[in-house]
């Protein structure tokens, strides 16, 4: 196997979403940043930003690691194509209300109002993270309309933060953008960010240097526009294609080559 051939253990370039995984680059420590800062002063509705691929569900995930560990409620659900029935199902199955499949939406509703205003009075935090809030449908949001609208006041303890591709903001509607009060872009990778992260994902035993020799990281970086997922796939197929012709290390014409490759595929 090529991770044999690396001298790897596992592979370093798994799944884009296990935290475990997780890069800190300088764009998503100035978001997770930002959202701390947001959910620390309890503030109703944030949106996080950025194309596909940036690394908004990722960021989300260690944002609800950390969040747990630090004693808040969270609410974590993927709005992609979900009704609003199911929505309430899920917020009031992940708060441990025990709901039934064949509960009403009206009783949904009050299972979770009622629990967030237990946890106002016992000074806990709870936080709603919903992720590809632009793939949900229309009244699924309005739905999360309500939600918000319910904790407007100062002595709210509850935040909702929404991720969404910035290009398609729009299918988020007026009502929810007008809530918002902390807008978070995501940026593509600079050119150190992914040097760093080839250097940390594939040092292994003795190595201390990354498996890509500068010239590579350069057309990788380019090729990818700098997008983490892009990345992310572009060099875990160059480390086999490395593997296959027995390279030292990974040269640009082999990111090249495993680019246009991928490029027709497509």
């Amino acid at each position: 196997m090529h991770n044999n051939y690396w001298e790897l253990k596992q592979s370093p370039f798994g799944n884009s979403v296990d935290p475990k995984q997780f890069f800190n680059s300088s764009t998503h420590e100035e978001g997770l940043a930002r959202l701390g800062f947001l959910v620390e002063q309890q503030r109703s509705l944030g949106l996080l930003l950025g194309p596909r691929g940036c690394g908004k569900s990722l960021l989300l995930e260690v944002l609800a690691r950390d969040l747990r560990k630090a004693g808040h409620c969270v609410c974590q659900v993927n709005l992609l194509g979900m009704g609003a029935h199911e929505l309430l199902w899920s917020i009031a199955n992940q708060f441990s209300l025990f709901p039934r499949t064949d509960d009403s939406t009206l009783h949904l509703w009050r299972l979770i109002t009622d629990q967030l205003v237990t946890n106002y009075y016992q000074q806990l935090s709870t936080v709603i993270l919903l992720d590809d809030a632009d793939e949900a449908t229309g009244d699924t949001l309005l739905q999360v309309v309500r939600i918000a609208k319910q904790e407007t006041t100062p002595q709210s303890r509850t935040s909702i933060i929404l991720s969404a591709e910035a290009k398609r903001l729009n299918l988020l509607g007026s009502h929810l953008l007008d809530l918002a009060e902390l807008r978070i872009d995501l940026e593509p990778w600079s050119t150190r960010d992914t040097e760093d992260y080839l250097r940390q994902a594939t040092i292994s035993g003795d190595r201390t240097g990354t498996l890509f020799d500068a010239e590579a990281t350069q057309t990788l970086h380019a090729l990818s526009g700098g997008v983490p997922r892009r990345i992310n796939q572009l060099a875990k197929l160059c480390l086999l294609a490395g593997a296959g012709q027995e390279l030292p290390r990974v040269d640009s014409a082999t990111v090249e080559n495993v680019f246009h490759e991928l490029d027709v595929r497509a």
